[in-house]
């Protein structure tokens, strides 16, 4: 219907284009809103044809993304029976043409709906001025002397007309631009009601809307109306413009994708345009983008255009005292300036200050500045900003101070500035700021005579911590280990001490067997003077940590003990809220009540004493406690204040400011609440800390796939060495992932790196290994029914390994250490996978112990409240009691497995749970036939239907045919577990 009622106009000229090669992303709400208003609607799949509500102005800014909602309006109303037509306004200057997009509209409906235009035209000759100059004939002495107002009302008539065949839907885009006879025809029709289903849409471009632009006052004007309606179109969300860079090009990702993200501000004509120009620098804009921005400067006045100038070396905001201080203009002159940039919708102004309404406006105004202009202006932004000591005065922060000094090549300047910078960062709780500003300086100090009020080693001891916080410790390890090459010799043995200890708590949290923390710890304990019992203490605090981190209770002990001591005895709150909390968690071996009193008290401390890092640490370890003991409310409660306080402080990924968030959403993900998880994991993306990015992206990765959805092969690998939470998590999604994809054996391979990697990291008998093996044995497990018999022979073997590990884990666990529900649940899930693999391989297995053993493994899962592995194993028992007879009970149990899967929205389980052996009644339970059970026996000897047919004397095809009636009758999905029932009932 669409296709035919939409004149053909030229590729990218309007709304009409075809839009099939691409999908709409991120304006479903407005498009909801658009067809709601305009009366764009069915009902139970029917058409209703009904007069719309009201006609739409619809306003956004140059391609943010109008026509192409526009295209989707019309497709959709087309789908619904709807007529849609659209004319364009377009530049023309001081010459636009009258009335030319229905002009446009009118020279299509002459050749879609002829004898409706000749009807109207004969009750309204006027109408014929409307018609193209090829189409108008001879003239018609009735038309001669027309007056607008008859105009108007042919043009009404005729959408009256057009609305008696189906409902119409107007488009008139770009009205910025439309001539004054124009705008008072859109006046006069939305003015006057319609009998017949019409609807109107005018599009324009509200950043062209300048003060005195003519559009301004009719929008204010029109919306006043009775039955008019706005729509304004806001830039797309990062997650929407992320789609639509996926869908331009799919080769743009990582780091290159979020650098569009940041600079298209969500308007999808600037995606499209750096997209194809990714792959050059960050800031660099293509030539075709910036003349459309930089278009906009062409209107501005000389003195305005040196104001935007001026304020583009600034950045995307610049304060008006500054401006005014750097321009150096009369105030009159820099009013009218910036009056006539805010109104050509160049600068935005506010609360003080000015920025461009644009991101990618400034970028383009600044690209277009001469080198030695850019120079002379940040030179000039320097003298204002610096007082006579370098540093940075009231019209501006040292962040601002030295990004100028920088570009004016006063390096002096700016190594001062980038030092203040990193303190204000570091103060403010901004990490990842401090940290930039921080290796700056420290880049700058290898070129420049140090200056007196510097100290080099506080400048590296503030950016290692600072990269600590901010979730890099990688990073800040290397450049402890570089820059304390690089200290003068005249640095003192506490300073070196200081790094040191910054160095070994870098290295502490990365999970690298070949980096050892205590080597720099030992060594700063060494330096300490004796004179020093601050730094003492400090270094002893930190050294209790990386002791107990890496299991060493006794030693953690001492060092703690000695640290609190030392505090208490001079004074030092934070650091000996630090030392008590280490202390107390050495404790975890208690009480668990005993543990969360305790927990509880060195919190409060540690808030007293303003440690933070010591009272996130409480607060984890009191969370965890509730976790261990699957107390999921608790747990939960707990997590959230981490996250929060961690968020609070600017150190979401700090030490112990991380982890509550994973966690958190670990415990979301067990209890089935995944939306609320997802919701957490959107801070994790491309550039955030690569380690607690694969570390969230992971628990992601597990949700989509316990959706069904496809996820990678290789997840995280180059952050595997760096922190076991890593492979712990993803490896389990490798697994699953590769008996999805029919490669059983590359779970097994998976399960061995993880398990050589970890075993390096921590020790062999890792508590997490109990699930990596238990989960690669449900992979086994359920490949087994479509090998043959030589494969599963193969894999009975990793069988047997994986089995004899997962025991061994569990009986090297230290009995003290305790065992929650979750080890529990995943002992019972190890027995009972290598049970049900034996027992499809054809292996001798009690089907009474089977049963048994799943059993437990249901009640345990469903006492730890992991929903989708209660689900999973209900899956698989279902299928088991069917196999063994007892059709009742494996409906009930996949009963509540489709329950759970459907709250979930785990497709992989209720795709598994359709299958005839998964609790659904079997076609035909009839006996076999003497044939039938003739070729079972062949089957269950593992012989294939070609070797069957020759030993039986009967076609291959037969052969197929008896084995499917065989599968149907026993109700089992493969071959395997056709032969493995007939054993259970004594059929062979």
């Amino acid at each position: 219907m669409v296709a035919e009622m939409i004149g053909a106009i030229p590729a990218g000229q309007g709304i009409m284009d075809p839009v099939a090669e691409r999908i709409l992303i991120g304006r479903d709400a407005e498009l909801e809103e658009l067809s709601s208003l305009l009366g764009v609607s069915s009902v139970d799949g029917r058409v209703v044809e009904t007069s719309p509500r009201q006609h739409v102005l619809l306003a956004g800014d140059a391609g943010v993304g109008k026509t192409r909602l526009l295209q989707e309006l019309a497709a959709l109303a087309g789908a619904r029976g709807w007529q849609a037509y659209a004319g364009h306004c377009l530049d023309f200057g001081d010459s636009a043409l009258p009335y030319l997009p229905f002009s446009e509209m009118l020279d299509r409906l002459v050749t879609q709906l002829p004898d409706v235009v000749e009807r109207v035209t004969q009750l309204h000759p006027a109408l014929a001025r409307l018609l193209p100059a090829g189409r108008q004939g001879a003239p018609d002495e009735r038309v001669e002397a027309v007056d607008r107002s008859q105009l108007f009302a042919a043009v009404h008539g005729l959408l009256e007309a057009v609305a008696d065949k189906a409902p119409a839907l107007v488009v008139v885009e770009d009205a910025h631009w439309a001539d004054q006879s124009t705008r008072d025809l859109l006046t006069y029709l939305f003015s006057r009601p319609f009998v017949g289903p019409v609807a109107i849409v005018a599009s324009y471009r509200a950043d062209d809307l300048h003060r005195r632009h003519p559009l301004r006052r009719q929008v204010a004007e029109w919306a006043r109306v009775p039955g008019v309606g706005r729509v304004s179109l806001d830039p797309l969300g990062d997650d929407d413009v992320r789609h639509l860079v996926a869908t331009i090009d799919p080769a743009v990702r990582g780091q290159e994708r979020e650098n569009i993200v940041a600079r298209a501000e969500g308007n999808a004509f600037f995606v499209e345009e750096l997209v194809g120009a990714a792959g050059g620098p960050d800031h660099w804009i293509p030539d075709e983008l910036a003349d459309v921005l930089l278009v906009r400067l062409d209107r501005l006045g000389e003195a305005a255009r040196t104001v935007v100038r001026t304020a583009a070396v600034s950045g995307r905001r610049v304060r008006h005292d500054l401006l005014a201080a750097v321009t150096d203009l009369p105030p009159n002159t820099l009013d009218e300036a910036l009056r006539h940039a805010v109104e050509e919708h160049v600068l935005v102004a506010g609360e003080g200050a000015y920025w461009f309404r644009h991101a990618l406006l400034g970028e383009a105004v600044y690209d277009d500045l001469l080198p030695g202009e850019r120079v002379r202006l940040h030179g000039r932004y320097v003298e204002v900003l610096a007082d006579c000591d370098g540093r940075a005065t009231s019209l501006g922060s040292a962040a601002e101070l030295a990004r100028h000094a920088r570009h004016a090549h006063d390096l002096p300047t700016a190594l001062v500035a980038s030092v203040r910078a990193g303190d204000e960062a570091a103060a403010v709780g901004g990490p990842d700021e401090a940290a930039q500003h921080y290796e700056r300086a420290l880049a700058m100090l290898g070129e420049l005579p140090t200056p007196d009020d510097i100290d080099p080693a506080a400048v590296v001891e503030s950016c290692v911590v600072a990269l600590t916080t901010a979730g890099r410790p990688d990073r800040a390890a290397r450049i402890a280990r570089e820059q304390l090459d690089r200290l003068p010799a005249r640095t003192s043995a506490a300073a070196r001490a200081r790094v040191l200890a910054a160095q070994a708590m870098a290295v502490g949290i990365i999970d690298n067997a070949e980096l050892d923390p205590l080597a720099p710890s030992d060594e700063a304990l060494a330096l300490v003077p004796d004179d020093d019992p601050a730094l003492r203490a400090r270094v002893l605090a930190d050294r209790a940590l990386l002791l107990h981190w890496r299991g060493m209770t006794d030693e953690a002990q001492a060092a703690g003990t000695e640290a609190l001591a030392l505090a208490e005895r001079h004074d030092l709150p934070a650091t000996a809220s630090a030392a008590a909390t280490t202390l107390t968690a050495l404790g975890k071996l208690g009480d668990p009540a005993e543990l969360r009193t305790a927990l509880q008290s060195v919190i409060d401390r540690a808030q007293a004493s303003g440690a933070l890092s010591a009272e996130l640490q409480g607060r984890y370890l009191l969370a965890r406690s509730y976790q261990d003991w699957g107390e999921w409310p608790a747990a939960e409660a707990a997590f959230r204040v981490g996250v929060e306080r961690a968020e609070q402080a600017g150190q979401p990924w700090a030490p112990y400011g991380f982890e509550p968030r994973h966690q958190l959403v670990w415990v979301l993900y067990v209890v089935g609440r995944w939306d609320e998880a997802l919701e957490l994991l959107r801070i994790a993306r491309p550039g955030s800390p690569p380690v607690p990015y694969a570390a969230l992206d992971g628990l992601r990765q597990a949700i989509r796939q316990g959706r069904g959805e496809r996820v990678p092969r290789r997840l995280h690998r180059e952050t595997w060495p760096s922190d076991g939470i890593v492979p712990v998590f993803t490896a389990a999604v490798e697994m699953i992932e590769a008996g999805r994809a029919g490669d059983a054996r590359d779970a097994v391979v998976v399960y061995d790196e993880a398990v050589a990697l970890l075993t390096r990291v921590w020790h062999p008998w890792f508590i997490a290994r109990l699930r990596l093996a238990a989960v690669a044995l449900g992979v086994l497990a359920d490949a087994m029914p479509g090998l043959a018999a030589a494969e599963r022979t193969a894999l009975l073997a990793d069988v047997e390994r994986l089995a004899s590990e997962g025991a061994a884990t569990i009986s090297n666990w230290d009995p003290a250490r305790g065992w929650g529900p979750e080890g529990h649940a995943w002992e019972a899930r190890l027995t009972a996978e290598a049970l049900r693999a034996r027992w499809l391989t054809g292996a001798e297995v009690d089907p009474v112990e089977l049963v048994e053993a799943w059993r437990t493994a249901e009640r345990c899962f469903a006492a730890f409240g992991h929903v989708l592995e209660t689900a999973t194993v209900r899956v698989a028992l279902a299928g088991i009691l069917r196999a063994t007879g007892d059709t009742a009970g494996s409906a009930r149990v996949a009963d509540l497995a489709r329950s759970a899967a459907r709250s979930l929205g785990a497709r992989p389980l209720l795709d598994a749970l359709a299958s005839p052996s998964a609790g659904r009644a079997s076609p035909d339970s009839e006996s076999l036939t003497p044939r039938e059970a003739e070729i079972l026996a062949l089957v269950a000897d593992g012989r294939t239907n070609g070797e069957i047919g020759k030993r039986l004397f009967i076609s291959t095809k037969t052969v197929s045919v008896h084995v499917s009636n065989i599968l149907a009758k026993l109700g089992a999905a493969g071959r395997t577990e056709a032969a493995a029932i007939a054993r259970r009932r004594g059929l062979l």
